[in-house]
């Protein structure tokens, strides 16, 4: 492919835009313009994997722009994050994307794209944005079902076992985690259109208009970033409140132990005294020794029993 016909992806009004899903290698040589490096190829032709894997970037290339992007996709009725893959080559007539279905979901859907270009030519800088300002869209829109799953695991703290509760923060805490993994490098390749970084001979590749439509999707997927990191303190403070409500809960456990064993302690004592086997006890021989033990037992007992309850250890 000629360097002089790619001098920006801005130049052609009318960019033509061809989606492939799970492309054979026949149909994506078929579909590309020109001769791919390898390593951009073998990108394209390698199934989704699974998580956060490949690591997402956008790249400046003899000829072309190459990049990759996972969006992470929250399920809150299965509890789980699955991720999808979409890979773009783009040039000034032309932009190439290869969705991919992953094993536990559906592949991306680029309907909204579609709609939002139906009715109007698109040039392929302004289609690229398109594809990744979607994809920070999608992040947000993760970011704000993170932290609806956790508040629903803040009020769940109360009345579910404790081990449900340690087995979900681990988890959501696994998911944030990978998100950061993708969600970082995403931002970062946004970053490199904004520096000028995308480029072939020194050249930008992106017009300055398109550079500040850029800017706003690099806004986006920042807010992303930073409600991730809240997401992240959220779920530390449900840790935090539920190892506090396991605590307490010790606690009162404590008491309760605490208020049983001392009122078999005077009854215990009161038993003991009397079994001694001495000869003068001055109740040995006392016709009512037998209920006078008792009472004092019925006695202490009830005593205690009044007084722990006023002090709401049982």
């Amino acid at each position: 492919m000629p360097t002089e016909t790619i001098a920006s992806l801005d130049l052609v009004a009318d960019a033509r835009w061809i989606d492939l899903l799970d492309p054979s290698r026949e149909e994506l040589e078929q579909a590309m313009p020109g001769a791919l490096h390898d390593r951009a190829l073998n990108r394209l032709l390698t199934p989704a994997r699974h998580e956060d894997e490949p690591r997402p970037t956008l790249e400046g290339h003899e000829g072309y722009i190459f990049g990759i992007f996972l969006i992470a996709v929250a399920m809150p009725d299965e509890d789980r994050i699955y991720y999808q893959e979409v890979d773009l080559v783009a040039t000034s007539e032309l932009v190439i994307t290869v969705r991919k279905t992953p094993q536990d979901g559906a592949p991306f859907d680029p309907a909204p794209i579609r709609d939002s270009y139906a009715s109007r030519p698109a040039r392929a800088g302004m289609l690229v944005y398109a594809l990744v300002d979607e994809v920070a869209e999608r992040y947000l829109s993760l970011i704000d079902a993170l932290e609806d799953e956790i508040d629903e695991l803040e009020e769940k703290v109360e009345r579910e076992l404790p081990q449900v509760i340690r087995d979900r923060i681990s988890e959501l805490r696994h998911d944030l985690l990978h998100v950061r993994r993708t969600l970082a490098p995403t931002r970062d390749a946004i970053r490199r259109v904004l520096d000028g970084r995308i480029s072939i001979g020194g050249k930008r590749q992106f017009p300055r208009e398109v550079e500040l439509h850029f800017a706003d999707a690099y806004d986006k997927l920042l807010r992303a970033s930073e409600g991730l990191e809240l997401a992240r303190d959220l779920v530390a403070g449900v840790r935090d409140y539920h190892q506090a409500k396991i605590s307490n809960d010790q606690n009162e456990v404590m008491k309760r132990l605490t208020a049983i064993a001392s009122m078999l302690l005077l009854p215990t004592f009161i038993v003991g005294l009397y079994g001694q086997n001495f000869r003068h006890i001055p109740e040995l021989h006392w016709g009512f020794g037998y209920w006078w033990a008792w009472g004092w037992i019925v006695a202490t007992t009830i005593a205690q029993v009044v007084y722990f309850r006023r002090k709401r250890w049982i």
